[in-house]
Parts: structure tokens; sequence; C-alpha cells
């Protein structure tokens, strides 16, 4: 068996190198060169006509509808994006519940503030009554004074 595998690689190699050195002889000669780029410029006028055809029958080209499907995908991705936008803000409102919570809360805080000044104020109150000197940094001069 090893020596139809030999066999067989040695003459697939043999018929892959005979294949290119045909590939390479075709494409070094001048005639089928020029042949090649014959038939590619042919491609490529025609298809400019093609274009200019559909143009002028007001029907989108191949490359048109290309580019209306990229647009039109780039508009669905931002879309999605803007719907997890309100998705989220909606899960936020819904965690908060309803507008009497929001008011409920609110008025916890403004009792809490209340109270707060309250014990300032007392704390104020408390604090020992002394000549309330000010640092002459601090001090307001009056029009006319020097300084």
């Amino acid at each position: 068996m090893t020596d139809d595998d030999g066999l067989r690689a040695r003459l697939t190699r043999q018929g892959e190198d005979a294949l290119g050195k045909l590939a390479q002889d075709l494409l070094e000669n001048p005639l089928v060169a020029n042949a090649l780029s014959a038939a590619f410029e042919a491609r490529e006028r025609a298809a400019q006509a093609q274009t200019v055809a559909m143009g002028a029958l007001n029907i989108p080209s191949a490359s048109d509808i290309e580019r209306l499907t990229r647009r039109l995908r780039s508009v669905s991705q931002r879309l999605e994006g803007v719907e997890d936008g309100v998705d989220r803000i909606d899960e936020r409102l819904a965690a908060l519940g309803s507008s009497a919570a929001v008011a409920e809360r609110l008025g916890a805080i403004e009792e809490r503030l209340t109270a707060l000044t309250h014990e300032l104020h007392t704390l104020g109150e408390q604090l020992p009554q002394s000549d309330a000197t000010v640092a002459r940094g601090q001090e307001r001069l009056k029009v006319g004074e020097a300084g």
C-alpha cells in the first residue's frame, strides 16, 4: 500500500507541477495576456453601460441596493440602542414606583432636613457667648476707612 500511496503522491505532484507550468506559460504568452486584459476591460465597460442604462430607467443598481442595505442596518442598530435606552429608563421609573412614593420619599427628606436645621440651631445656642472677634482679613471695612 505504501507503494500505491507513494505512486499516487508522485503522480499528483507531477500533475500539479505540469498544470502550474502550463498556467505560467499561458500567462506569459502575450496573446493570452492581451485576450484576458481585453476580456476584463469589456466586462468593466459592460458593467458601466448596465449602470448607466439602469440609471436612465430609474432602476437601482446592485451597489445602490447594497449601500441602502448598509444604511438600513446602521439605522436599525441605532434604533436598537434607543430602544435599549428607553427600556432602561422604563425600568428605573418602575423601580421608583408611583409618584406618591416619590412624594413620600421627598417628604421624608424634608423632615430630616428640618430636624437637622433645628439641631444645628440648638447647638449654636449652646455655644458660649464671647466677644465675636473677627480676624482682620475677614473684617468689613466701611467706605472711607483706611486699611
